[in-house]
């Protein structure tokens, strides 16, 4: 059997649609699952979707990968370490955070950041800004047309949508990307797959599983995971490869 890659988008919280999901994928020895980032925010179970991650972590069978996305940035620059943007996190869902964990919006960074799980936050200081596979670019939110992986800017891996979206881009490799939510997966091949499917919104969390170009989901609410083949690309450029 193959190894495969897995590749899950935005979860923001909803911890009981990422059980349903990660356990009906069938993972097995060799697999890898990498996640695309913004585990955290606007969904009721931010602190239950960081323990599922840590337990994915430290199997000894399958590899977990798991990418920063720009809520987790802001986060963290709120908490006082590196990081982007901190002053709008409240904004962004970072309340429903807290309250995960047993705090409120009163609390102040440096009261928070020694409130936390130690290991929690271990791991949002660990997150990694992209991943690459033969043949596929995992990131958060895209990259910047004409740039080399090498010399992306972390804010645009965070942030971009419209630059990265509404255009094709030269590498060789197809971006896998999350952030900016949608009705359903975004297929521009050969240039890039959204995954944001908008769970927290009452879409549906998404899994992709590659080489098979599989499409997996679990709806809001429900527990049922349903499987697709990702369809043919559906955007096209002038000027595709």
């Amino acid at each position: 059997m193959r190894e495969r890659l897995f590749v899950v988008g935005d979860v923001h919280g909803c911890a009981r649609e990422l059980e349903a999901l990660v356990g009906g994928l069938g993972l097995a020895a060799g697999d890898t699952i990498a996640f695309v980032g913004d585990y955290l925010d606007r969904g009721p179970d931010a602190r239950g979707v960081v323990d599922q991650l840590l337990a994915l972590e430290a199997r000894d069978d399958v590899r977990a990968v798991f990418l920063k996305g720009n809520h987790e940035d802001m986060c963290l620059a709120w908490l006082g370490r590196p990081g982007r943007w901190g002053e709008a996190w409240f904004a962004n869902g970072g309340v429903t955070t807290l309250r995960s964990y047993g705090l409120d919006g009163r609390v102040v960074p440096r009261d928070a950041a020694v409130l936390l799980p130690p290991e929690h936050l271990a791991f949002l200081d660990r997150l990694r800004p992209h991943h690459r596979e033969p043949g596929w670019i995992v990131v958060h939110a895209g990259i910047r047309p004409g740039r080399p992986l090498e010399a992306q800017d972390e804010e645009d891996l965070f942030w971009i949508r419209e630059e990265f979206i509404d255009a094709p881009h030269p590498l060789p490799e197809t971006v896998v990307f999350g952030h900016t939510p949608m009705r359903d997966v975004l297929v521009d091949l050969p240039y890039k797959i959204g995954i944001d499917t908008g769970c927290v919104y009452g879409g549906a969390l998404t899994a992709l599983a590659l080489p098979e170009r599989v499409v997996h989901q679990v709806r809001r609410d429900e527990r049922r995971v349903r499987s697709r083949p990702l369809p043919a690309s559906i955007v096209r450029h002038a000027d595709a490869r």
